[in-house]
């Protein structure tokens, strides 16, 4: 997968990771509650039966949400193209994978975002090679499940360091 799509989402390569893993509770975003590992009611196959009227339906929630290509990614890279609808013994290591490759998108997401500021040209450095080793790894799910205790904690303290310089709130609640 090329650097510069890592980040696109591409549900036709997805196996609807979002609409099973996610958790949502009735409110003005959705119209019915729904816990994490449960299949989203409105699912049928890897397609979405309601996607073309998702606001009329009270799921606006579904429109805005984005994993930054995590889903696709965790498919077509870790799982080659398999799913957890045609093989039920990966439903739990994809919900993993898919949590953490979430997490290794918001950190190349926030890491190409501090590329923008003008930071020193140290920081400048160890943020390029932060971003390198994101981008260019091929993550497996243990690699995945480490990924949270190693080096998003590596990533977050030196965001934490480098803050002053952002224009935003690297912090920031999405």
């Amino acid at each position: 997968m090329p650097q510069t799509d890592l980040l696109k989402t591409d549900c036709s390569k997805c196996a609807a990771l979002c609409c099973l893993a996610l958790a949502f509770d009735k409110g003005k975003d959705f119209a019915f509650d729904k816990n994490p590992g449960e299949p989203c009611r409105n699912l049928s196959g890897h397609l979405c039966t309601i996607h073309d009227r998702l606001t009329e339906k009270g799921m606006p929630g579904c429109v805005a949400y984005d994993c930054l290509g995590a889903g696709n990614r965790v498919v077509q890279e870790v799982f080659a193209g398999q799913s957890w609808q045609t093989q039920p013994h990966l439903t739990r290591l994809m919900m993993e994978a898919f949590s953490g490759m979430r997490e290794v998108h918001k950190r190349i997401d926030l890491l190409r975002a501090a590329g923008t500021a003008a930071l020193p040209a140290q920081d400048e450095a160890t943020r390029q090679a932060l971003l390198d080793r994101l981008e260019q790894t091929t993550w497996s799910g243990p690699e995945l499940n480490a990924f949270e205790v190693g080096l998003a904690l590596e990533i977050d303290i030196f965001v934490y360091a480098i803050q002053e310089h952002l224009p935003f709130d690297a912090f920031a609640e999405a």
